[in-house]
C-alpha cells in the first residue's frame, strides 16, 4: 500500500481537474496571431500547401490549415502560433483568423441548433466514423475517454453503434468508398441528431480536397453543429468545443 501511495505521489493527478483552464506545452500549436507586419504576401500565400491563406488582408482558414507551421518559420514577423486550444466553431467563417485579429474563437450560442442544449446537455453518445481518415484524429479523439481527459465525467461518450447515439463525428475526408456507410450510419441515429466534423481532412477535405477519390456531397445535405480543426484536432479542443455546444461548464 505504501508503495501505491509513493507512486500516486511521484505521478500527482493522472486527469485534468480542468479542462476549460489546461496549460498546454509550447511546442502545442493552437490558433495562429497574424501581425500587420510588411512581408511578401505572394510567397506567404503560395507557400501554403492547402490554400488556407489569403492577402487583403492576410487570413488563415483553420479548416483548412494542417498546422505544419511552416509560414511561421519563414515569416515568424508576420504570423505565430499561440497554444489557445480552443479552437472549435459551430459557423464556418469563425474559423478564418484575420490579420490584426487576437480574439478567440468561440461557439455562437444563438447559432446552436434549437433542441440541442435541452436534449443532450446532460448526456450525449457519439458515434465516430472514419471517412476516410488516417487514424491521426481517431487517435485523439479515442485518448478523450482516457484517464488524462476523461470526457466520460460530463456524460459525453462514443458508442458502438449510431442506434444507440445522439450524433455522429466524422473524421477524414469523406471518401466516395465511405460516403455511403457515412450516410447509412447517419440515417440510424434516431432523430434530432448532430453532426461533428473532427479534423482538417473533414472540414475541408485538406491537403486532399481536390482529389476525385473524395464524395463530399454527405455536407450539403445535412447540417453541420460543430467544426473541431487540427491535424490531428487536440482532446482539449474537441472536448471544449462540445462543452461549448452543450454549454455544460
Amino acid at each position: 500500500m505504501f508503495e501505491n501511495i509513493k507512486i500516486w505521489w511521484h505521478q500527482g493527478k493522472q486527469y485534468i481537474p480542468d479542462v476549460t483552464n489546461a496549460k498546454l506545452p509550447g511546442i502545442f500549436r493552437g490558433r495562429p496571431v497574424i501581425t500587420r507586419s510588411g512581408v511578401d504576401e505572394a510567397a506567404l500565400v503560395e507557400l501554403c500547401p492547402t490554400g488556407a491563406i489569403t492577402r487583403n488582408p492576410v487570413c488563415i482558414d483553420l479548416g483548412k490549415c494542417t498546422f505544419c507551421g511552416e509560414c511561421a518559420f519563414r515569416f515568424p514577423e508576420k504570423i505565430s502560433f499561440t497554444s489557445d486550444y480552443k479552437l472549435s466553431a459551430n459557423v464556418r467563417e469563425h474559423l478564418v483568423v484575420k490579420e490584426g485579429d487576437d480574439k478567440g474563437i468561440v461557439v455562437e450560442p444563438s447559432k446552436v441548433r434549437k433542441g440541442v442544449r435541452s436534449l443532450f446537455g446532460q448526456s450525449l453518445k457519439l458515434r465516430q466514423v472514419s471517412a476516410g481518415g488516417d487514424n491521426s484524429c481517431e487517435l485523439e479523439l479515442n485518448a478523450c475517454n482516457n484517464v488524462q481527459f476523461d470526457m466520460s465525467r460530463f456524460g459525453i461518450d462514443f458508442v458502438a453503434s449510431p442506434r444507440h447515439a445522439d450524433g455522429v463525428v466524422i473524421t477524414g475526408p469523406i471518401t466516395a468508398n465511405m460516403a455511403g456507410p457515412l450516410e447509412i450510419c447517419y440515417n440510424a441515429v434516431p432523430d434530432p441528431k448532430i453532426v461533428i466534423l473532427v479534423g482538417t481532412d473533414a472540414i475541408s477535405g485538406g491537403i486532399f480536397a481536390d482529389s476525385p477519390a473524395l464524395d463530399r456531397d454527405f455536407l450539403t445535405k445535412y447540417p453541420v453543429d460543430l467544426y473541431v480543426p487540427g491535424n490531428p484536432a487536440h482532446p482539449l479542443t474537441f472536448i471544449n468545443g462540445v462543452l461549448d455546444m452543450l454549454k455544460k461548464q
